[in-house]
């Protein structure tokens, strides 16, 4: 309760002072506009305000209450609530995404029991999350993670909930260098209410310009120099690809 109630106090003061940026202006926009235009029954876990999915039409899940009113007025469906506990009935939603969220959970396999019960047969799962645990910094521990992941341990997770990978790319807008990974945190600790400023003035709009086009792979893609992963997966008990772990 008390990591749930830091994550929620940090993510209640960053979307209180930003704002709705369009799921247009991210490299994921050309693979979920795609998929969303066959996926009527869309949800999106832990947004903030940086939704994936077109707004309008797609329901939405998230702990801070101020990213929830601003996406309702836009024509999304809110929920204020957890991803452990999901309040949507079994076999509802044809496409499910979960960008940055999992690596926050204490009870990970929880998430994926929670994310296979909402998601019909054959339903897309879109998730991001951290790699290799040796990497791990102050900055995890400041934005509220528990984990990285190790990419043998991932694909266990995903065969043990019945999810096949289908393809995966490198992700992720969190700083390559060292020192501005500590600036971050410094800025965040101890000058919180500028830093804030400076990530919604000139980071953010600078990272959103700075994105890559996503480069996909078949299965697992070589993870040895990636920070962060993208993961595309289908609900269902079908024979998976043959994957090799870097």
């Amino acid at each position: 309760m008390t990591r749930l109630a830091d994550n929620r106090r940090f993510y209640d003061a960053l979307w209180s002072a930003s704002y709705v940026v369009s799921p247009r202006r991210f490299n994921t926009w050309p693979l979920t506009s795609t998929l969303a235009a066959s996926a009527p029954a869309r949800l999106e876990i832990g947004p903030g305000l940086h939704p994936r999915l077109p707004i309008a039409g797609t329901h939405f899940v998230d702990i801070s209450r101020p990213a929830l009113v601003r996406l309702k007025a836009r024509g999304g469906f809110t929920t204020l609530g957890e991803i452990t506990t999901l309040p949507f009935a079994d076999r509802t939603f044809d496409l499910v995404c979960a960008f940055d969220i999992i690596e926050h959970v204490e009870d990970d396999r929880q998430v994926f029991r929670e994310l296979g019960r909402v998601a019909r047969e054959e339903a897309t799962l879109i998730f991001s999350v951290p790699l290799h645990p040796a990497r791990w910094s102050a900055f995890d521990a400041l934005v509220g993670h528990v984990r990285r992941y190790g990419p043998d341990d991932l694909l266990a997770m995903l065969k043990e909930h019945s999810f096949v990978l289908e393809r995966s790319a490198g992700f992720g807008m969190q700083p390559r260098s060292g020192w501005l990974l500590d600036f971050a945190v410094w800025g965040l600790t101890q000058r919180r209410d500028q830093a804030m400023r400076w990530y919604n003035r000139l980071f953010l709009p600078l990272g959103l310009i700075l994105q890559r086009r996503l480069v996909w792979a078949p299965g697992l893609i070589d993870v040895a120099n990636l920070d962060e992963l993208l993961l595309v997966c289908r609900r269902g008990d079908r024979p998976s690809l043959q994957l090799t772990a870097a």
